[in-house]
């Protein structure tokens, strides 16, 4: 019994050991949501390499062999001049969450690599209304944690507040009421004390999928903020009516204006002194007509026609006529 004992303790053992190396042996590779992913493996192999997920090593995603090398699933390729050299690195065209694996790469039927494609969390930041709901996108069909992190005066604290697996939804009493799963997990009746951050976590894996920074405050809260906005509107608003600097923009003025301005210069002061003369002249001629309005008709031929256009003879003819006769009145 105590032999059968130690062969079991030397096999178990031996299990954790395996098992053990074998995680070790596991390379991580973590990139940003849609973007091009590289899992190296670096191994000479002159027969066919193959990558597969590690949970389906009957299913290949792309491989090579001596002549080329083919992509069997759309989005996964290898190079066949790096397979030459010993390079058997697969590439993932737009790593997003469905394609968040362990993978293996086979050389003629053998593991020679390990790795673990790992996608960066996505960032939202959101400011609600109090009375508003919050949307927390689940981004993958897999069991998904929600997780509610706030800091507080106590210091931080975390809890887990619903579980989503596929279209169920289990969460705690105070937010049964509130939480509805759509498109997205649905929180409604917002308040300020519901700031904070929460997390989507991926169930299986243990990693965020999504964090949402979340703000909960209404418009009287942003009173003070929006004085200061105002306050500073205002001081811009003065210094731009401050005059600038000269230097600048003499500096800034091409080579060409420079005569240009000395030209303008030269003609208003030679016109300005000539325009005043002529307006002098003017008003001087103005008020000495204003004074012998009749000198221009009565001077020069003294039997000059009058302003009425009869001759003095004609005049004196006809007042003589129209005087009656001394023979006439008797």
């Amino acid at each position: 019994m105590q032999s059968c004992g130690s062969a079991l303790c030397v096999l178990i053992s031996l299990i954790i050991t395996l098992t053990a190396g074998s995680e070790s042996a596991v390379t991580p590779v973590k990139v940003n949501y849609n973007e091009t992913a590289t899992l190296p493996c670096s191994e000479r192999c002159s027969g066919l390499a193959r990558w597969t997920e590690f949970s389906k090593p009957t299913d290949p995603l792309a491989e090579c062999d001596q002549t080329s090398c083919r992509s069997v699933k759309e989005g996964y390729q290898m190079i066949h001049d790096q397979y030459l050299k010993g390079d058997l690195s697969l590439t993932i065209t737009e790593a997003d969450f469905s394609k968040k694996h362990r993978y293996t790469c086979h050389c003629d039927g053998k593991d020679v690599c390990d790795v673990h494609l790992q996608i960066e969390p996505l960032k939202t930041t959101v400011q609600i209304r109090p009375g508003g709901s919050l949307m927390l996108n689940l981004d993958i069909p897999d069991a998904v944690e929600v997780i509610y992190n706030i800091t507080g005066a106590a210091g931080p604290s975390s809890d887990k507040i619903c579980t989503v697996a596929g279209r169920s939804t289990s969460c705690k009493p105070e937010y049964t009421q509130r939480a509805s799963l759509t498109s997205a997990l649905e929180l409604r009746g917002m308040t300020p004390s519901d700031s904070g951050v929460y997390t989507v976590m991926d169930k299986r894996n243990e990693d965020a999928v999504h964090v949402f920074t979340v703000t909960v405050k209404g418009d009287g809260d942003d009173s003070e903020a929006q004085g200061q906005t105002r306050r500073r509107s205002r001081r811009a608003a003065l210094s731009d009516c401050e005059p600038c600097s000269c230097k600048d923009q003499e500096a800034a003025l091409p080579g060409w204006m420079v005569p240009l301005l000395v030209l303008q210069g030269v003609a208003v002061a030679v016109l300005l002194p000539a325009c005043v003369i002529l307006v002098v002249k003017i008003k001087h001629l103005k008020s000495k007509y204003q004074l012998h309005p009749e000198e221009p008709h009565m001077n020069g031929n003294a039997n000059q026609v009058p302003m009425n256009g009869w001759p003095n003879n004609r005049r004196e003819e006809q007042q003589s006529l129209a005087e009656p006769s001394n023979d006439q009145q008797v």
